[in-house]
């Protein structure tokens, strides 16, 4: 096992080698830790089924949290929260929608024993837009500077979160992409493939916004973007709120970096996608074009 990992010195690194088609799981990112140290650790957690763990969590120059909404999720949230911190050095946000599979009390406990960790209760089903927005407002409230969407069911390997973060240097948003090169979905069937690559390159040819894969949900934003972003305007509920996003980013003439992931299918717990959320999408895409209005928002 430890003949196939590949250590490598930065972020930077990691992602050329993501690029040349290296799958991040056998990376060993260094990133000041002692090599030793971090192969043995990435052995171990291989080994426990938790990806190529570092030996202590990765820093990023920014304080930054990670927003994960929940609903059902009794059967990941407390794994992947364990593994967020575990990789990255951050807060969490757990934004639980009245799941009645007691998803809320598993998020209690685990903030109430450890203060970097927190819950957001809300009443009912009231949707991925709504929770994210929602998470932008603690972020900016508490002072963070760097703020993070990502899925409960492990889709999103938790393992490259600190890339994903440390991207931002240069651009107010980053989007974890399937569809540039180095990315790839995994354990999706053809029809799935064809909607999401599909409705891809409905949003790219009619937004010509430059973003390749404009529904992925696992992003970092800058605060200080989101702070010049009309949010009371989003409209989107579903999985159009990315769309929606990344769009009034690029209209106020922000930076945003597509950096490649490997996209897993969720192996635990059932897919939010629905057919209303499919054709939320459909209809907003052409309306964007008429209600965000180009600006020149300040870069970070």
């Amino acid at each position: 096992m430890a003949a196939r990992l590949l250590a490598v010195p930065d972020f930077a690194a990691a992602e050329t080698a993501v690029r040349s088609g290296v799958d991040s799981m056998s990376l060993v990112v260094l990133d000041g830790q002692d090599e030793t140290a971090a192969r043995a650790a990435a052995v171990s957690g291989l080994a426990s089924a938790r990806g190529p763990l570092p030996s202590r969590p990765h820093r990023c120059p920014w304080r930054t949290l990670v927003v994960i909404p929940t609903y059902n999720e009794k059967d990941n949230v407390e794994a992947i929260v364990t593994a967020a911190v575990a990789y990255l050095d951050t807060d969490v946000l757990i934004v639980d929608d009245g799941s009645p599979d007691g998803t809320g009390r598993i998020a209690d406990r685990l903030a109430a024993g450890n203060p970097r960790i927190h819950v957001l209760h809300r009443s009912g089903k009231q949707g991925l837009g709504t929770a994210y927005l929602a998470g932008f407002a603690f972020a900016q409230q508490h002072g963070f500077e760097r703020v993070c969407e990502m899925d409960a069911d492990f889709s999103h390997a938790p393992w490259d979160l600190p890339r994903l973060v440390h991207a931002s240097a240069d651009a107010e948003l980053v989007i974890g992409s399937r569809y540039v090169v180095g990315g790839c979905t995994v354990g999706w069937d053809w029809k799935r493939r064809l909607l999401s690559r599909g409705a891809n390159l409905y949003a790219r040819l009619l937004l010509a916004s430059g973003i390749r894969d404009n529904t992925a949900g696992f992003r970092c934003f800058h605060t200080a973007a989101l702070r010049q972003l009309d949010l009371g305007a989003v409209a989107a509920q579903g999985y159009a709120f990315q769309i929606e996003m990344a769009y009034r980013v690029v209209r106020a003439g922000l930076r945003v970096r597509e950096i490649p992931i490997h996209f897993v299918d969720r192996q635990v717990g059932r897919s939010k996608m629905s057919g209303k959320i499919a054709r939320e999408a459909l209809w907003l895409v052409p309306k964007l074009r008429i209600r965000v209005k180009r600006s020149r928002a300040t870069r970070s």
